[in-house]
């Protein structure tokens, strides 16, 4: 699954207990935030066991399925079986039996949200009451509160009247034993929504339930700021004309834009390494590796994040390739759960559409993000030697967005305007 990928929802089964499989045959579909993969067997036998239902998910690591010969289909999948799942219903009924114990699992139960068992328990291990944990922010699929999220947690408890996460919109008071007065989970009234006759009601698809829920957690969590720079790109698009269908003919395939793009982000950021961070509660973590991630745009209209590990280390024809590989595979859904994780830095080409800037929502966690336009050409001021003189340039505008609570604008707009004078200085005879 990769390393930064801990946990996976079983979308669907492609095989059936007593159903027999073959070596690198796909048993069942998995999703990991908006990427689905088959996952293959390592084996050939039989389906013996089938230990998790669809729709469950899945701490990475955790054996999902027993597979046996014809022989280990009788005595040995009843030994096999009694090993793995009976002591764990055993522990479950023994632990639910405990009064205090049974309290806590039913009020997290009852909760409209989905906490995985191993989030339950360490939930009851530390005396967190429902509302409570309603509270705490989650980074896992569709916002969903993560072992690390709730370890996180733990040491800043009780420190903070409510959680960044959530907006103060409304809230409610309760007086407790000692008369004095304390603030409950913050409560978003939601706008009420009208249906007219002739409109359409239509449910959103899994990634756009994620994408939403996560563009809202960003701009709960982090003040964005945007500074905008507009870039002189001339010298850029002449080499890119020049060069196109050379590269096309010997490499079968395009040269874009936007590896060059990467390569000037990538160079920004070592020298600004502080827009290359996350931040955890009262602390910065400041990343080691570049890893910039590129939104896409799938046909079905969604966005997917492919990320470029190490992106520093890379000469642009690396990235040419790179770049193009996760594109085609990302529009063919072909990208694995690894390959949008980790990212440390998101470019998004708003160009594409048209549009000559854009005001990015920070992927988090993450503290910055950069939007690109559409090169348009313009009437601009050229400084010569003999004097300034008019001409015609390809200008485009940088739209940087930045979290303020640790990027100030003095960092966020040097970042995006060395950004630029990388694009203008581009060498107009560099090869590729």
């Amino acid at each position: 699954m990769g390393e930064s990928v801990a946990e996976a929802t079983i979308i669907k089964w492609l095989k059936k207990e007593g159903d027999n499989v073959e070596a690198d045959e796909s048993v069942l579909e998995i999703a990991t935030d908006k990427v689905d993969s088959e996952v293959p067997s390592p084996a050939s036998g039989k389906i013996l066991k089938l230990l998790f239902k669809e729709g469950d998910v899945v701490q990475v690591g955790k054996v999902i399925c027993l597979i046996g010969s014809e022989a280990e289909a009788g005595s040995s999948q009843q030994t096999v079986v009694s090993d793995s799942v009976i002591p764990v219903v055993k522990q479950e009924a023994v632990s639910v039996s405990q009064p205090v114990v049974s309290r806590s699992v039913s009020s997290v139960i009852q909760s409209d949200r989905f906490y995985s068992p191993l989030v339950r328990n360490i939930a009851q291990k530390e005396g967190i009451a429902q509302a409570e944990l309603d509270t705490i922010p989650g980074t896992g699929k569709e916002g969903r509160v993560t072992k690390n999220d709730i370890l996180a947690y733990l040491p800043n408890r009780g420190k903070v009247a409510t959680p960044v996460s959530m907006p103060k919109v409304a809230e409610e008071q309760k007086t407790i034993s000692n008369g004095q007065q304390q603030q409950s989970a913050p409560m978003v009234n939601k706008p009420a929504v009208s249906i007219n006759a002739g409109d359409e009601i239509i449910e959103m698809d899994r990634m756009r339930k994620i994408i939403a829920e996560h563009m809202v957690m960003s701009k709960h969590t982090s003040p964005h700021v945007t500074s905008y720079v507009e870039a002189d790109v001339t010298n850029i698009v002449l080499w890119r004309n020049k060069m196109k269908d050379q590269f096309e003919k010997r490499e079968g395939e395009k040269l874009t834009f936007t590896p060059i793009f990467i390569e000037a982000v990538a160079k920004a950021i070592k020298d600004f390494p502080m827009v290359n961070v996350s931040v955890d509660g009262t602390k910065i973590i400041i990343r080691k590796n570049i890893n910039i991630g590129m939104a896409a745009a799938l046909p079905s209209g969604n966005l997917i994040v492919p990320v470029i590990k190490n992106a520093d280390r890379m000469n642009l024809y690396g990235l040419t390739k790179t770049v193009n590989d996760l594109a085609n595979r990302a529009r063919n859904n072909k990208l694995l759960p690894d390959e949008i994780q980790g990212g440390t830095y998101t470019l998004t080409n708003v160009g594409t559409f048209g549009n000559v800037m854009g005001t990015p929502i920070i992927n988090q966690p993450q503290v910055a993000i950069l939007a690109v336009g559409a090169i348009r050409k313009k009437p601009a001021v050229i400084e010569t030697e003999f004097g300034d003189t008019i001409g015609i340039r390809h200008m485009m505008f940088l739209s940087h967005a930045y979290d303020h609570r640790v990027v100030d604008g003095a960092l966020g707009g040097s970042f995006v305007r060395r950004v630029a004078d990388y694009l203008e200085q581009f060498d107009i005879n560099r090869t590729i």
